[in-house]
């Protein structure tokens, strides 16, 4: 089976959804939609023997073969881990949303046909090897999230986080689009596995550093890294299903999977390892450290993403170190980034899965209203301390584990002695214990401040009471497995991550088994990553419980210093500076727009032409200039002439119709009858339905012009008349190849069976183009129309009125 076509099956079942929103309202749609993920999660796990082998697949579908662009679905451990978190995690959240948005309030037909667009999206960007068909995908999964975090689009802040995002992650990856391009240029392949096989080529070429630059802003800007981490908190106004699916396990993790994918190629630069992982770190710390400054609940998980998504990208650096050195601990570092980002979809999923519960039954998010809900809400607040306590890095969750290989892989770094880590290697550390101890802090404020403490119950919108069983199933199954994973590490390593680090470092390792690292909670008293987390416990709990005293210090940092009040004045000030333009040149007269339109193309052309040395007259291929074209020609002018002085518009159309049966002399004169024939065909109609319209065309006048303005309409004019003469004659004189022309006389009675060329060329050669032009004229005519319909129909609205 060429499973190429299962990218797309999320999108045709959405096709469906609509229908069966419309037509099944006593069903919740998402029971059906539910399948989708199901069917495509147990299609995929069938896979996990083979990647663990060390294998791949690929199925590919031709899109445009000429230009080497392709749909290909390359499996291997990396995009199969992307697959099943994708899938196993989207069919958790579709069942959650079945329990959190009603189905007789909520307009289900569109959020479902948005997510699975979405899915579709993700499966097509972790799975595409070619990367122009990435592209497509990625920037698919920006309009869908568009989409969804505006899905309540009648909010304000819904619609402004939904186009705060398009435009930080849009911009992104349209530089992503320019890397991708220069890739290919370098390597003459669009195809990931051909670029990884050239790599060692690229280095010294021009475009490695600027394709290199370009692809981490797609990344960092898909992946909220600093300072383009912005739009995530803003996100946070998605339904909380959206939340839990985008920004736990999916559209935030496909940054870390570009740079993943692209570690191959790009490791062997040391600009690549000291923006991954200085950037990564900067981004850890950051989203630490301001998470506790948050007072809603999911606020406080988008800024916790934002730093645990660093965390996975310092590592991915880290990592990258290991096509430099021999040393184990930095493939250590890399298999650390996979484990991470495992653990992360699981606790972070039934976070913002609580977070919505706690939402959905309260009313409110804001930490500030919230206590005391243990004892009503026991099921929650337990799936959302084994949550907080894994984020937080405490055992005996999954958390401690990979966040343990993270201090020990920063650690590492103040040991490598290239690229001057050895001298600035000693901040990695240090910054990365000082974001583990905010993490410790808005790990303990989320939980703790949420259901214990004082309770405030009797000033809750709604009175507080545990959520349906079927909400609270997603998020207790990823908090099984939170704890679960902590007992089972070597068994999930064994499965998925060491496939996926033998993809991200295929030159590296033939086979699965050579990535000798053995996960365990205990390494003695010795190890110093131990000793680091009993200092992040205890300072962390200092702050902790003294965060009231301190918390205000946030206070202090002027609105006009963050980058969100950058983004705000950047966005105003293009705002205004386009009104601006446009209030220039919008005048309401079309006449002002033609001259614009012609004076620019003019001078582009013109210019282009005697700059680029590209204007060449050859005057032996000319035909003779004879008596009957002088003739002609004096006609032409003067039938031109008398179009200009006109002071009539039947004099005009008249003179005009002159101008065209001119041309269409020429065209008889020369040889080239079947033109002729065109020419008068189409003049006669014009002429003709210019004297039909002619009792509706007004009066000619002058607008109040003065000699000035014709002078500019003079200069205008002649320019284009220029122009079009100057490349009609380049054109002629130098052909780079031969004229399809010769292929016309030859192949019009032959092959199409007519006898006048033109009309063969634009009914059957260019029948297409013909067909399409005729549609958008009947749809335009359509439009006037329906125009001047409402305008009858309101003037007799208005008249009956009186």
């Amino acid at each position: 089976m060429e499973f190429v076509f299962l990218i797309f099956l999320p999108i045709v079942a959405a096709i469906f959804v609509p229908f069966l929103y419309m037509k099944l309202k006593g069903i919740h749609t998402g029971w059906f939609v539910l399948f989708v993920p199901v069917a495509l999660f147990i299609y995929y796990i069938r896979f996990v023997k083979m990647t663990m082998d060390g294998g791949h697949l690929v199925s590919e579908l031709q899109w445009i073969p000429s230009l080497g662009i392709s749909f290909i679905s390359y499996i291997d451990g990396l995009s199969l881990l992307f697959t099943l978190l994708i899938t196993g995690i989207g069919a958790l959240v579709v069942l959650y949303s079945i329990f959190y948005l009603d189905k007789t309030r909520e307009k289900l037909g569109n959020f479902y046909v948005y997510l699975l667009l979405f899915m579709s999206a993700m499966l097509g960007v972790v799975q595409s090897d070619n990367v122009i068909s990435l592209y497509l995908f990625w920037e698919l999964t920006s309009i869908s999230s568009f989409l969804l975090i505006g899905y309540w689009y009648t909010r304000d802040r819904s619609r402004f986080g939904a186009l705060k995002s398009m435009m930080i992650t849009v911009f992104g990856g349209l530089m992503m689009l320019g890397g991708f391009v220069l890739l290919g240029i370098m390597g003459d392949t669009f195809s990931i596995r051909e670029l990884i096989d050239q790599s060692s080529g690229f280095v010294g070429q021009s475009f490695f550093t600027i394709a290199l630059v370009l692809i981490l802003l797609g990344a960092f800007t898909k992946s909220a890294q600093f300072p383009f981490y912005i739009w995530l908190p803003d996100a946070m106004e998605a339904p909380t299903p959206v939340s839990a699916y985008l920004h736990s396990a999916t559209m935030v993790k496909a940054g870390l999977y570009l740079v993943a994918r692209f570690t191959p190629i790009f490791a062997a630069s040391e600009l690549w390892i000291w923006l991954v992982t200085g950037i990564g770190l900067l981004t850890l710390f950051w989203g630490s450290f301001f998470a506790v400054k948050q007072t809603d609940l999911k606020a406080i998980l988008a800024f916790s993403t934002v730093s645990q998504l660093g965390l996975i990208m310092s590592l991915l650096g880290a990592g990258a170190i290991t096509y430099h050195t021999n040393e184990a601990i930095f493939g250590f570092a890399m298999f650390a980034a996979i484990f991470h980002l495992i653990n992360h979809a699981t606790f972070k999923g039934s976070l913002f899965m609580i977070a919505g519960i706690v939402d959905h039954e309260t009313g409110t998010r804001d930490i500030r209203k919230l206590g005391g809900l243990m004892s009503i809400m026991p099921i929650s607040f337990t799936v959302a301390f084994i949550g907080s306590m894994s984020m937080a890095g405490l055992p005996p969750f999954n958390g401690f584990l990979s966040k343990e290989m993270f201090l020990q892989s920063m650690l590492a770094l103040k040991h490598f002695e290239l690229y001057n880590f050895a001298t600035w290697g000693i901040l990695f550390p240090v910054i990365a214990w000082i974001a583990s101890v905010f993490t410790f802090i808005y790990s303990f404020y989320f939980v703790f401040r949420t259901f214990t403490g004082q309770g405030k119950l009797e000033a809750l919108p709604k009175k507080p009471h545990e959520a349906p069983i079927g909400m609270l199933v997603s998020p207790v199954f990823l908090a099984s497995l939170v704890v679960g994973i902590f007992f089972i590490p070597n068994l999930v390593a064994k499965w998925f991550i060491k496939p996926a680090v033998m993809a991200i470092q295929p030159t590296l390792y033939s086979h699965p088994s050579e990535i000798e690292v053995h996960v365990a909670a205990w390494h003695g008293f010795d190890s110093v990553e131990l000793w680091l987390t009993v200092g992040v416990v205890a300072v962390g709990g200092i702050l902790y419980s003294t965060l009231s005293k301190w918390q205000k210090l946030y206070d202090i940092q002027p609105n006009g210093l963050s980058l969100n009040h950058f983004y705000d004045s950047t966005m105003l000030f293009g705002e205004r500076g386009m009104n601006r333009i446009s209030r220039f040149y919008m005048t309401g007269l079309i006449r002002t727009y033609l001259l614009m339109m012609f004076a620019f193309v003019a001078a582009g052309t013109i210019a282009t032409l005697f700059g680029k040395n590209a204007f060449v007259v050859d005057a032996s291929s000319f035909a003779p200039v004879n008596t009957y074209g002088v003739l002609t020609a004096v006609i032409l002018l003067l039938a031109v002439y008398m179009v200009l002085v006109a002071k009539t518009r039947l004099s005009a159309i008249i003179a005009l119709g002159a101008v065209g049966y001119s041309v269409a002399l020429f065209f008889v004169i020369y040889k080239a009858p079947d033109l002729a024939l065109t020419q008068l065909v189409i003049e006669t109609v014009s002429v003709a339905l210019f004297l039909l319209a002619f009792q509706h065309l007004p009066k000619l006048h002058s607008h109040g012009e003065t000699k000035r303005n014709k002078l500019a309409n003079a200069i205008i004019a002649l320019s284009v008349g220029v122009t079009v003469t100057l490349v009609a004659l380049s054109a002629h004189s130098q052909k780079l190849i031969p004229s399809i022309s010769q292929y016309y006389k030859d192949t019009v009675y032959s092959e199409a069976a007519g006898g006048n060329i033109v009309n063969v060329i634009l009914v059957d050669y260019r029948g297409f183009d013909t067909l399409f032009e005729i549609a958008v004229l009947s749809i335009a005519g359509i439009g006037v129309l329906s125009l001047i319909r409402l305008r009858l129909a309101r003037k007799e609205s208005t008249n009956e009125n009186k």
